[in-house]
């Protein structure tokens, strides 16, 4: 896809993002939506070539293992995917913000009225 941005031209291809099949329907505004869980997070590899403190470095190649006697290789870390929140926690989680936004205007507007009154 041909893009410009001030002036200067370029070509962009979005990242192409792969999703699991699932069941899971829910409501929103009164219409029904499914939810749809990624197979892989996308992760755009930068090009670009930096310099710290005069030290030329890239962060698109692999870094340097550690190799030294007794010293134990650093486990990778699992992202945490974004599809593994079921849809009962996602709606359970909405009606306590709402309720807690509710009690929270209401006692705003006891707080306001105690104080037309002349109770506070």
């Amino acid at each position: 896809m041909k893009l410009t941005y001030r002036g200067i031209s370029y070509d962009y291809t979005p990242p192409t993002v792969e999703f699991t099949p699932s069941n899971e329907v829910g409501k929103f505004r009164g219409l029904d939506i499914r939810f749809r869980a990624l197979k892989k997070a996308p992760v755009q590899q930068s090009t670009l070539d930096l310099v710290y403190r005069g030290v030329a470095y890239s962060t698109h190649s692999a870094q340097p293992s550690i190799s030294q006697a007794g010293a134990a290789a650093p486990t990778p870390v699992q992202p945490v995917k974004a599809g593994l929140v079921k849809t009962e926690d996602k709606a359970r989680l909405m009606m306590m913000n709402r309720h807690r936004s509710v009690k929270q205007r209401q006692q705003s507007m006891l707080t306001r009225l105690a104080t037309e009154a002349g109770l506070a």
